[in-house]
């Protein structure tokens, strides 16, 4: 039996009559659109020019592309010819994309023009990249895309296995270097039979916009198998999501899906809040991941949009989502319940199990579980341990069964002994209605002892005065000792391209 993943996602749809169904349509650029039928044409003839070119399976072929119709060409086309798809992050310096290059050995690079200024010099030297692929406009020394592909034959799907390597992700930085994540062609589909469909209960009619990039787990799920496992449409948009731009898809798109990161929502609802209402829309769900979304946020959102935003906690490790909120079951502040297919439970310092209403690490087990970290046998060694998943997230459980998150494994900190959660801090500083974003991490007082410090992001217009209302405020909803004793007002918190607070340059000094 071949498992290849682009016979579930894409051939599949043509043989049960959804040739001429759209698939993916593009909502800036030339706004181009690519129906099931071409994707399967086209993902053929992508496998054929990679063979053609001699690459051989489990080979990696690097992806620096925008959310654009060839993102998913170049990937399914890719696992069709037993290629290891390697998506990465369009917003790092070339530094980064040297050492990620370098780690993961690609013999082909597929890059966007819009991106070659930044990747170019990441390129010189590199000893294993056979063949430069850019989309648009080829500088010398590189090929066209068009080029590339130009005769090639449709090339079948290779053979493959579930438990075979499918391809890579590279984790989002939020703790510091990237590392390459290795799944197999099994895991697309386990995403989509849990939270895609039994959480999501996404349909063929849907329409799909996730501000969420492709490059990471998340937005891959939410832009590709998700939508893909039932024949739906996806809108791509290669631009930055701004709120202008987020609202403009919604109303001309229509999308009945939309999915986001804490950040953004946290924009929309300030935007919508200073125009008197929600733009004109379509949208039935929201999913939102990355970081925890801040109750206040969820609230808001829900009132101006009249559609829920389900909560989760996934990562790049295992896929996407497998601890969420149910549609029709929000309760916000809270990560929900354990998706079906999975396990999740809170441990100790001792991998003992810890009481309801105690801080814990969470662990998870499911079927998207990756492989392992590429050259990074000791983390691995530390992360995946048999069945269980360490996540390095500190969470507690109420006694209703839900998950409350808490920070970070190396955000959390003690103040007079007791726990902190720079999270809870962060929750109820945003609850103030100047307040847009809010981070906090330790700092050392004059006696040496950790402390909370918190930097924040204000609304247009609000007056930094009312960083000094902000410590009381905290006192007030969650305890004197856990205010913060130091409130810095700051243009913008330093973020992974995921959305993810980099909480460690903050405690390290660093402006955003």
């Amino acid at each position: 039996m071949n498992s290849n993943a682009a016979l579930y996602f894409v051939d599949r749809h043509v043989a049960e009559g959804r040739a001429d169904k759209p698939a993916f349509r593009e909502a800036d650029g030339e706004r181009r659109s690519l129906t099931y039928g071409q994707l399967s044409e086209e993902t053929a003839k992508f496998a054929g020019a990679l063979t053609r070119h001699g690459v051989r399976r489990e080979e990696r072929v690097a992806m620096i592309l925008r959310d654009q119709i060839e993102f998913p060409v170049v990937f399914w086309g890719a696992l069709k010819a037993g290629a290891i798809p390697v998506p990465l992050n369009t917003l790092l310096a070339a530094p980064v994309y040297e050492a990620i290059l370098a780690d993961s050995r690609a013999s082909i690079l597929v890059v966007s023009q819009e991106m070659w200024p930044t990747v170019a010099p990441a390129t010189e030297g590199n000893p294993f990249l056979r063949a430069i692929v850019v989309v648009g406009e080829a500088p010398e020394g590189t090929e066209s895309y068009q080029a590339f592909t130009a005769g090639a034959p449709s090339m079948e799907p290779v053979v493959a296995h579930d438990d075979e390597l499918a391809f890579w992700l590279y984790s989002s930085g939020s703790t510091g270097t990237p590392k390459g994540v290795r799944h197999v062609h099994g895991s697309l589909k386990a995403t989509a039979d849990t939270f895609g469909r039994d959480v999501l209960g996404i349909r063929e009619d849907d329409t799909v916009y996730s501000a969420a990039k492709m490059f990471f787990a998340y937005g891959l799920g939410n832009a590709m198998s998700f939508p893909m496992s039932v024949g739906a449409t996806t809108v791509i948009y290669g631009g930055r999501p701004t709120p202008d731009a987020c609202f403009a898809i919604m109303a001309d798109e229509k999308p009945t899906i939309f999915c986001g990161v804490p950040t953004l929502f946290a924009a929309l609802v300030a935007a919508q809040q200073k125009a008197g209402g929600a733009p004109a829309h379509a949208i039935r769900l929201c999913t939102s991941a990355g970081e925890a979304l801040p109750r206040e946020i969820g609230e808001r959102w829900e009132s101006l949009w009249k559609a829920q935003i389900v909560d989760g906690v996934g990562s790049t490790e295992m896929l996407h989502i497998f601890l969420s909120n149910r549609p029709g079951d929000c309760v916000y502040g809270t990560s929900g319940t354990a998706v079906p297919g999975y396990e999740v439970r809170l441990v100790d310092e001792h991998d003992e199990a810890v009481a309801d209403g105690e801080v814990g690490e969470l662990l998870v087990r499911g079927p998207s579980a990756a492989e392992g970290y590429w050259c990074r046998r000791a983390k691995s060694q530390d992360t995946f341990q048999g069945h269980w998943t360490r996540t390095g997230d500190k969470y507690e459980r109420t006694p209703e069964g839900r998950y409350i998150y808490c920070g970070r494994t190396d955000d959390m900190f003690k103040v007079s002994g007791i726990w902190v959660s720079p999270f809870e801090v962060e929750q109820a500083l945003v609850e103030h209605p100047a307040v847009l974003e809010a981070a906090v991490v330790a700092r050392a007082d004059e006696k040496g002892l950790d402390k909370p410090a918190a930097f924040i992001v204000l609304k247009e217009g609000a007056d930094p005065a009312v960083a000094a209302e902000l410590k009381d405020l905290v006192k007030e909803k969650i305890g004197m000792w856990k205010y913060p004793r130091w409130v810095e007002v700051v243009d913008e918190l330093p973020k992974t391209a995921t959305g993810k607070i980099q909480r460690f340059k903050l405690r390290e000094g660093e402006p955003a």
